[in-house]
């Protein structure tokens, strides 16, 4: 069941994860942008979802041959049957991508379930595949070698590391063409509203600068004219 609303994952489409980390920086949240990742296709749609995670290992060799896969209950693939529709699987795969965290069939399956997208810190393989998917997808690099090489899936729904970020299931993850942030989840709502706010403001500072104008006075606002301007700004674009 989720707990996001409608409207702030709305919002949030519309917000820039360079506005959401300055969002949160004002609230002392420094380390929310998950290091390190970047999109498979900077073309897709922005991605929201409440985090469900997986958590690596390193591989110890005797418990993790390719048999393991044909376990039903092999958290990799539980994970991908289970993460709930609209949500972003976040794997944590310790940094490293030496071996996939995931490959183009597992991706395809949770695009076909529904799921709003998947990030890892390390690589996927397959990665030219999954690029052409309308899938939001991040990940370090690319990574041939299955995971099974390096990394021992052990648990899935729990609080995880990923790329430096604390994520714990339920946050809300936003990946955008820059990266992935992710805000925790009894924020998200004043975040979203803050976040639209802000972005209608850089917007009006967007457009002063192109024609000309001085960034003193205008960002930050500290001149009155700049907020009798904008505030003209809003009225005349309906933001």
């Amino acid at each position: 069941m989720t707990n996001l609303k409608v409207e702030t994952r709305e919002k949030l489409k519309t917000v820039s994860t360079a506005t959401l980390a300055t969002a949160l920086f004002k609230r002392g949240l420094r380390n929310q942008m998950i290091q390190d990742v970047r999109p498979l296709d900077p073309g897709n749609a922005t991605m929201v979802g409440e985090a469900y995670t997986l958590r690596y290992i390193p591989a110890r060799e005797d418990l993790n041959p390719i048999s393991v896969f044909q376990d039903r209950g092999h958290p990799q693939r539980k994970a991908v049957e289970e993460c709930p529709e609209g949500a972003v699987l976040v794997i944590d795969s310790r940094k490293n991508a030496r071996a996939a965290s995931a490959g183009g069939i597992l991706v395809s399956r949770l695009m076909k379930r529904g799921v709003a997208g998947i990030v890892t810190d390390g690589g996927f393989r397959d990665s030219p595949d999954i690029a052409k998917l309308a899938f939001p997808a991040y990940h370090n690099r690319p990574s041939a070698p299955t995971n099974l090489t390096l990394h021992q899936a052990i648990d899935i729904d729990v609080p995880i590391g990923c790329g430096d970020a604390p994520v714990f299931p339920g946050d809300v993850v936003v990946g955008d063409a820059e990266g992935v942030i992710v805000i925790p989840a009894h924020l998200a709502d004043e975040i979203a509203d803050e976040g639209v706010e802000m972005t209608a403001f850089e917007d009006f500072v967007a457009g002063q600068v192109m024609a000309g104008r001085s960034i003193l006075g205008l960002y930050p606002p500290t001149d009155e004219r700049t907020l009798d301007d904008f505030a003209a700004w809003r009225k005349a674009n309906n933001r």
